[in-house]
């Protein structure tokens, strides 16, 4: 559930302090996650409140059913608490969530990619996603098990965004002439963009399993690769201030470089109240986050939420 004011950050603040105490582990240096990038890429802003309310609730209705995310996570067995954590918690807002592993693991259901190069599992998963629901399911959302996603704020981020168009978006980040898509903050792919990708998967030339003999290359900068072969470029996700939506790093980290720089401005200077992702935590942080953002309330406070997304049928979220 989305709230029309900031209760959404209030919430995850309350619950991240308890997050900031456990991930004090000295001095880190501000970084740069919020600040408007100068690159040439586009910068995608999610959609004006006060055009969602001008929307009718029938039509609020049918859009929350039309909107179905599909999670993918990419996991290996030394990730086994992590895997763990992000199967107890936010994964389950997801309409489907699915872990593709580099191999078997007896412990969780996962899809076995029999490999452990992150640059095949990621094609093989893509591949996969896509021959199996790309009837069902309008955006792909591929993250690491140290990822933590609120689903809702990534529904409403694109609540206005249009799947049969190419997207391709999240925290960019700029090497060269590539700008990528960074697979910290995690990346999101329209069903178009899939359809182009997917379509180039068996072209080597445009699309190699590998990066190269001298040098191998990330997976999310060979993704970016393929995808500028398909006429899909990177776009960084911001709310309507600026601030980066797809973050890739903690809250608590967030937090506590806020009040040591900012000590002034606290809120303003960690994170959006509409953000989507973290990433760095430790499953006792997922679980933190999870009673941040979804579970701790203010008695007595109204949440006045223009639009709801329902959860997937038999979901045990919160």
């Amino acid at each position: 559930m989305l709230s029309e004011s900031s209760s959404f950050l209030k919430g995850v603040m309350l619950g991240s302090i308890f997050c900031a105490l456990i991930t004090m582990l000295g001095h880190v240096r501000i970084g740069h996650g919020n600040r408007m990038h100068h690159h040439e890429h586009h910068h995608l802003q999610a959609p004006n409140k006060e055009d969602i309310l001008k929307i009718s609730e029938d039509e609020r209705m049918e859009l929350s059913k039309s909107f179905r995310v599909y999670c993918i996570i990419l996991v290996k067995p030394k990730d086994v608490s992590l895997w763990a954590a992000v199967k107890e918690t936010w994964t389950k807002h997801c309409d489907k969530a699915e872990f593709f592993s580099s191999e078997h693991v007896k412990v969780f259901e996962s899809i076995n990619m029999d490999t452990n190069d992150m640059w095949l599992m990621m094609r093989k998963a893509y591949k996969y996603a896509f021959d199996k629901y790309r009837d069902q399911y309008n955006w792909f959302f591929l993250a690491r098990p140290t990822t933590f996603a609120i689903i809702e704020n990534l529904k409403y981020f694109l609540l206005k965004k249009d799947p049969s168009q190419p997207f391709y978006l999240g925290h960019t980040v700029k090497s060269g002439d590539l700008e990528y898509v960074g697979m910290e903050g995690g990346i999101v792919l329209s069903i178009e963009s899939m359809k182009r990708l997917n379509s180039l998967l068996n072209i080597p030339e445009k699309c190699p399993e590998q990066g190269g003999m001298i040098w191998k290359i990330s997976e999310d900068k060979q993704l970016a690769v393929c995808l500028k072969y398909a006429g899909v470029y990177a776009e960084n996700a911001e709310d309507a201030d600026g601030k980066d939506v797809f973050n890739t790093k903690s809250v608590g980290l967030s937090i506590k470089e806020a009040m040591t720089y900012h000590p002034n401005q606290v809120v303003e200077g960690c994170c959006s109240d509409m953000a989507v992702t973290f990433n760095g935590l430790t499953p006792n942080q997922m679980h933190v986050m999870m009673y941040g953002v979804y579970r701790l309330r203010a008695f007595g406070h109204i949440f006045n939420d223009a639009f709801v997304f329902l959860p997937p049928n038999g979901s045990e979220n919160d």
